[in-house]
């Protein structure tokens, strides 16, 4: 693949900093356009790029995309665009529904007017399982129906749909990548994995909402950083990016407390709204337009998400002792 310049909006999240890296690693100029939004702590997205700051091939801007000139200018001579940007969370869009909507459906509009006005060869969106909404049954194909159950699974569909129709009308060539679930290092601490691991390296509780019934298709982060990748020059329309592997959420929660050796007992609570009860990914589309493969399983994922949490903690740990001595 010949270098090409890059826009990846979201760039100091989880994915999209993941995302930076192999495209820096392939030879591609990299503009991260982030506005590095409190959703979470602000401190772990300036970590995540920290790493790229001297190389010059990445430029970042601290900006919006809901600001059409920091937009415009970020744009101007992107060959691709990976937009990100979200404002992430089924609660969190539970409690405030309007800018899940200005964030997720607005914001991907605006991305997409400027990449057809700036000529953009392809605009690759990160779309979400949860459009499904309740499973008539699995595993879930692209053209199974979606019925969202929350704001954000609301908004991230009404973005699929600009997305097809600056594809069909306006010849943008667009591909939505419906994840299933990512999880690996960095991820954002409001996740399950990173709860319920840090929760058992610690000997606490772990707390699930609802009976541990509910299911997921985890995707490791590594094989929805490929998909993206791939996406590039192969593709169009939608497809769903998923680990091909489901488990339920107390299976989930017994595979770390094993895993960690922990003493942590499983608790559960009452059931959170907006939830999906399963989730598990049709992803021959993908195998046959995009050549993905997840290479990384659930349980090896998980291994490697655990080895990385326990060395996180223990460079935290390296750098309070040498504090406190100094």
């Amino acid at each position: 693949m010949l270098s090409s310049k890059c826009l990846v909006t979201g760039g100091a999240g989880f994915i999209g900093s993941h995302l930076v890296t192999k495209l820096l690693g392939a030879g591609h100029q990299v503009v991260c356009l982030d506005n590095f939004d409190d959703y979470y702590d602000v401190s772990l997205k300036k970590a995540n790029i920290r790493q790229f700051l001297s190389d010059p091939d990445f430029t970042l801007v601290h900006g919006d995309i809901l600001d059409r000139k920091v937009l415009e200018s970020c744009v101007s001579g992107a060959d691709h665009i990976f937009h990100l940007a979200a404002r992430p969370g089924v609660r969190a869009s539970i409690e405030d529904p309007i800018r899940a909507q200005e964030v997720n459906a607005t914001g991907t509009l605006m991305v997409l007017e400027m990449a057809r006005k700036k000529d953009v060869k392809k605009v690759i969106f990160a779309s979400s399982s949860s459009v499904y909404g309740t499973a008539a049954r699995l595993p879930l194909a692209e053209t199974d129906p979606t019925n969202p159950l929350s704001p954000y699974a609301a908004s991230k569909l009404c973005a699929e749909n600009y997305c097809e129709i600056y594809r069909s009308i306006y010849g943008l060539d667009t591909v939505s990548l419906r994840y299933f679930t990512v999880f690996g290092p960095r991820m954002r601490p409001d996740l399950a994995i990173s709860i319920f691991t840090r929760s058992a390296l610690a000997g606490g509780d772990i707390v699930i909402f609802g009976n541990g019934g509910k299911s997921r298709d985890f995707t490791y982060i590594d094989n929805v950083v490929d998909a993206n990748i791939r996406a590039m020059d192969r593709g169009s329309g939608i497809y769903n990016i998923g680990g091909r592997q489901g488990i339920t959420i107390g299976e989930l929660a017994k595979a770390i407390v094993e895993m960690t050796g922990s003493p942590s007992r499983i608790k559960f609570k009452e059931d959170a709204a907006g939830d999906m009860e399963h989730t598990l990914a049709d992803i021959t589309k993908a195998k046959d337009e995009l050549g993905y493969r997840p290479s990384i399983g659930i349980m090896e994922g998980l291994e490697r998400y655990i080895d990385y949490v326990k060395e996180e903690q223990r460079h935290a740990d390296t750098k309070m002792a040498v504090a406190y001595t100094v």
